[in-house]
């Protein structure tokens, strides 16, 4: 029988989150900074300065926030496999049931049910309790450092647009510069990942647009606020 291979998109679940999450903060953030330090009327040198901060603080808190969350996660998983794993030795009979009980649920007659269960426990009983049981498959599994690696590097990336900008153009016009530009790439950006996804592309780039003009409006009102008080 000829094999039918199919590309599925669940196995980019992981790095593709952390990864859109680092560089959509990295520009909303960066930008919104450099926004908000130019309407308070400072010079290239003060938002250049205040950029690097941002962009070297965001990129170590979005490491630090992804690699503790997704910790919690995978902590979560490894103590629910050793708890299977422990009623696997102590009781393998109830386990075997319950699997089979899973498999009428989705449709199997309990007889089919049970031969299904008998036939994967006998292959790898652990796995076959992890994926149908508790939810948890490879693809899909918390890995901390990948999601702390990508989101750190997308941020720094995504941060590196409108500090770029802010070095180019004139000071005068860093605003409308750092706004336009940065809301384009935004939406690029939304579009990319959902397509990456498999999802509407442009549900996603209106959302994400729409979330980082008002970030950047706030950001601008406070700077010029507290720039006008100075």
């Amino acid at each position: 029988m000829r094999p039918h291979l199919e590309r599925h998109r669940t196995d980019r679940i992981g790095w593709l989150r952390a990864a859109v999450l680092g560089a959509n903060d990295g520009i909303v953030s960066t930008a919104s900074l450099v926004i908000g330090v130019a309407a308070a009327q400072a010079s290239r040198g003060d938002l250049l300065v205040a950029g690097v901060a941002g962009m070297a603080a965001g990129a170590m808190s979005m490491a630090a926030g992804e690699y503790v969350s997704v910790s919690s996660q995978a902590d979560t998983e490894q103590a629910d496999l050793a708890r299977e794993r422990h009623e696997l030795e102590t009781d393998v009979v109830f386990e075997r049931e319950e699997l089979a009980g899973i498999y009428v649920g989705r449709g199997l007659d309990l007889d089919l049910a049970r031969q299904v269960a008998d036939q994967l426990m006998a292959k790898d009983a652990l796995g076959a309790h992890a994926r149908d049981e508790l939810g948890i498959t490879s693809p899909l599994s918390a890995q901390p450092v990948q999601a702390a690696l990508a989101s750190a590097a997308s941020f720094a990336v995504g941060a590196a647009f409108p500090l770029l900008l802010a070095a180019m153009v004139p000071v005068a016009r860093v605003i409308p510069s750092v706004a336009g530009a940065s809301l384009v790439f935004l939406a690029g950006l939304g579009a990319l990942a959902a397509r990456t996804g498999g999802a509407p592309p442009l549900a996603a780039a209106i959302r994400v647009t729409f979330w980082g003009a008002l970030a950047m409006a706030l950001t601008a009102g406070v700077g010029a606020l507290f720039g006008a008080v100075v």
